[in-house]
C-alpha cells in the first residue's frame, strides 16, 4: 500500500539501535528524508549511515546527548536546515536504569526524567515552528507505565507523565490540524537481546513471550508499522491516543 509519504520530512529521537533504528529506515524506505541522532558513536551509527545512503533520499545522523536542553535545541536546529520543515517527529529515545526505589540516586532520577520526559517536551516545543500542517507527533511509550515494574520507579513515571502530555498537545493544538499521539511498548526483542549471555537471552524470551496473546515478542519493524499509519492519512483523525504496540502483554 503506498502511504503517501514521498517527500515527507520526519525528525527521529534515537536512531541507530533498537526501535529507532527499525522506524528510521521504515521511514526512509517509505520515501521520506529523515533526520535522526545518537548520543555515543557506534558500530551501530556507522552501519546505519551506510543502510540510509543505500536507501535513496536525504538524510543525515546527528550527535545529541539529549539531557541536555541545549544540545537538543542544536538538533532541532540543525535538523530543520537540512529538513526545511518537518511532517513527523518522533521522540524514540529513552534511558532506563534498575535500582531499588530507596536507593534511587536524584542524578538518576533526573537523567531518566530529563531523557525520557524533559526531551519530549523541549523537543516539541523547539519543533513547533517548523511542524508542517497536518504533522504528527509521536512519542515513544510503555506498557510498564501502566502497570508499574519494581526498580524503575523514575522510568515508569516519566513514561506515564508521556500520555499526559500527548492528550493536553493534542487538546491545544487540535486546532491547527497537529496531531499527537503516544505508542505504549512491550517488550521489543532488539540487539540488546544479542549482547546478554545466550541462556539469558532464551530465559527472557520465554518469560515474556507466555505473557503476550500473541506468544512472541514484539520487533522494531512492527513499532516502525505503526509509527508509517500515525505518519500517513490514514490516521488523519487520530489524536491524543495511547496505542498499545504490546502483542497483547499482561
Amino acid at each position: 500500500m503506498d502511504l503517501s509519504l514521498k517527500g515527507k520530512k520526519a525528525l527521529v529521537t534515537g536512531g541507530s539501535r533498537g526501535v529507532g533504528r527499525g522506524i528510521v529506515l521504515a521511514l526512509a524506505e517509505a520515501g521520506m528524508d529523515v533526520v535522526t541522532c545518537y548520543r555515543e558513536g557506534s558500530d551501530f551509527v556507522a552501519s546505519l549511515e551506510k543502510e540510509l545512503g543505500q536507501t535513496g533520499g536525504s538524510h543525515r545522523v546527528l550527535q545529541a546527548d539529549l539531557a541536555d536542553p541545549a544540545q537538543i535545541k542544536g538538533f532541532v536546529e540543525e535538523a530543520g536546515e537540512a529538513l526545511g520543515h518537518f511532517d513527523l517527529v518522533v521522540h524514540n529515545a529513552g534511558a532506563i536504569t534498575h535500582v531499588p526505589y530507596g536507593e534511587l540516586p536524584l542524578e538518576q532520577w533526573h537523567r531518566i526524567i530529563d531523557v525520557n520526559l524533559t526531551a519530549a517536551h523541549l523537543l516539541v516545543q523547539y519543533s513547533l515552528p517548523l511542524l508542517a500542517e497536518g504533522a504528527s507527533v509521536i512519542t515513544i511509550g510503555s506498557k510498564s507505565s501502566e502497570v508499574g515494574i519494581p526498580q524503575r520507579a523514575h522510568y515508569t513515571a516519566a513514561k506515564a507523565a508521556l500520555r499526559g502530555l500527548t492528550r493536553s498537545l493534542a487538546k491545544e493544538f487540535g486546532g491547527q490540524g497537529l496531531r499527537f499521539n503516544t505508542l505504549a511498548l512491550g517488550v521489543i526483542e532488539t540487539e540488546a537481546f544479542e549482547t546478554m549471555p545466550p541462556e539469558q537471552a532464551k530465559l527472557m524470551r520465554e518469560r515474556y513471550s507466555t505473557k503476550t496473546a500473541l506468544g512472541r515478542l514484539g520487533t522494531p519493524r512492527e513499532v516502525a508499522g505503526a509509527v508509517l499509519w500515525l505518519a500517513s492519512d490514514l490516521s488523519k483523525y487520530v489524536t491524543g491516543a495511547v496505542i498499545h504496540v504490546d502483542g497483547g502483554i499482561s
